[in-house]
């Protein structure tokens, strides 16, 4: 049997009754970290396929010269397109949809994570010019 990595570790606060939990703000720190560590490697591969695709079709149509119809299909793998053969007509409006909300969650996830430490350091910050 394979050892796990990283090892497991108990968490103090649930064996130790003298540690008092986890404050509003932090807790939610660890839910958005959890949220964004999960979803993170789902949404990575298609917002990678959209932003090279839609990168790659601006750049040779402005400098490669190329034209419109010989880079349709960075457009069409950018716009979801391709699954319409799978997914039908709802295809690409799906793709378009789930690229959306992916971006929001790991938006809005990263900021629930960076939150707590800008806090920290306004308050740091501010003490030292009360001083």
């Amino acid at each position: 049997m394979m050892a796990r990595w990283p090892p497991a570790r108990p968490v103090p606060a649930m064996t130790d009754p003298s540690i008092p939990p986890r404050s509003a703000p932090q807790a939610f720190s660890v839910r958005a970290r959890r949220l964004h560590g999960t979803l993170a490697p789902l949404a990575l591969a298609p917002l990678l396929v959209t932003v090279i695709s839609g990168m790659a079709y601006r750049l040779v149509r402005d400098w490669g010269g190329v034209t419109r119809d010989q880079a349709h299909w960075l457009m069409a793998l950018h716009e979801g397109e391709w699954l319409r053969a799978w997914l039908g007509p709802a295809g690409e409006t799906c793709a378009v949809a789930l690229n959306g909300l992916g971006l929001l969650v790991m938006l809005l996830s990263g900021a629930g994570m960076l939150w707590p430490r800008l806090q920290r350091q306004w308050r740091r910050l501010a003490g030292e010019e009360g001083t």
